[in-house]
C-alpha cells in the first residue's frame, strides 16, 4: 500500500442514455476502476458562502490518488468502498478537476477536486 493512502474507491464513468418514454434523459453508471488506493482531505467552507447560501452547501474535498496513469475524467465519480468505518462509506463524489503529478515513475499520482451537496436538516 501506498504511505498515507488509508481509502480504496470505485471511480465510476456517468453517461447518459437514450430518452425514455417522456423524453427524459436518464444516467446510467460504468465501474472504471475499482480498489485504488487514496487519501481525501475536505476543505473548509468559508462562514460567507454559509450565509449568502443558507445552510445548503458544497463540500469540496481534495483527493490524492495512486496510481496516475488512469483515464479518470471531470464529471467522473469516485466511491469510497474501503474501510467500512469510514463516515463517507459508499458515497459518491463528482470530479471537478483533475491533476497529474509531475512524476513520471512508480511514485506517480493524481489530484483529483470532488464536490458532494450537503443539505441541512436532512436524516442520516
Amino acid at each position: 500500500m501506498v504511505a498515507g493512502s488509508n481509502l480504496k474507491v470505485t471511480i465510476w464513468r456517468m453517461t447518459p442514455q437514450t430518452d425514455d418514454y417522456a423524453g427524459g434523459v436518464q444516467f446510467s453508471g460504468t465501474v472504471l476502476y475499482q480498489d485504488l488506493l487514496a487519501r481525501m482531505q475536505g476543505q473548509p467552507t468559508e462562514e460567507i458562502l454559509l450565509q449568502q447560501q443558507g445552510l445548503e452547501t458544497l463540500r469540496t474535498f481534495i483527493m490524492t490518488l495512486h496510481p496516475g496513469n488512469k483515464d479518470i475524467r471531470e464529471r467522473d465519480e469516485v466511491e469510497i468502498t474501503f474501510p467500512p468505518t469510514y463516515p463517507y462509506l459508499n458515497d459518491r463524489f463528482r470530479i471537478l478537476q483533475v491533476r497529474y503529478s509531475d512524476f513520471n515513475d512508480e511514485r506517480r499520482y493524481m489530484i483529483l477536486s470532488l464536490q458532494r451537496s450537503e443539505r441541512a436538516h436532512t436524516e442520516q
